[in-house]
């Protein structure tokens, strides 16, 4: 495996403390998936079945409302998605549409099954930092709903998504 791919992923919250070995592990049959402008690597609804890792692109977070896409967050490259199906295996809770060719990693929950086998430790800590990023973007969504509910507009007013 790449020297720079393997550090690369070190940097993230999800692959810190994670050692390259375990990493080479992790990603021996992770395929890389490239999705061209204005495509989706899921949409909403979608069985979950595998999280992804942003190598290369931008790519937006969508929530459908009232028959229109709305804008959650743009991810640009390093950002990670589709991890809470890892955790949860339910339906995806939104779409990530490609706002630019897109490669991203896909990581499957038997990845990190073999990862498991090989080395339990370094599977407990990707599963306890993938862990703490949802915990982290939920404190960022409860943050948001309080200062609704105080009747403070949010930080971030989601819009309406408009392509381009």
């Amino acid at each position: 495996m790449h020297t720079q791919r393997i550090e690369w992923l070190q940097g993230m919250p999800i692959f810190g403390a994670i050692r390259a070995d375990a990493l080479e592990c992790l990603l021996e049959s992770a395929p890389t998936i490239e999705v061209e402008t204005g495509d989706y690597y899921f949409r909403e609804g979608d069985e979950a079945a595998c999280m992804f890792v942003l190598e290369s692109g931008g790519a937006a977070v969508l929530k459908r409302w009232e028959g229109r896409q709305h804008l959650l967050r743009r991810l640009a490259s390093g950002d990670c998605f589709g991890e809470m199906s890892i955790l949860d295996l339910q339906p995806r809770s939104a779409s990530v549409q490609a706002e630019s060719p897109c490669r991203a990693l896909r990581i499957t929950p038997a990845d990190l099954y073999r990862l498991c086998h090989r080395d339990a430790e370094q599977f407990a800590v990707i599963q306890m930092n993938i862990g703490r990023e949802v915990c982290r973007r939920l404190r960022a969504t409860d943050e948001m709903l309080f200062r609704t509910a105080m009747g403070e507009m949010p930080v971030v007013v989601p819009e309406v998504y408009r392509p381009g």
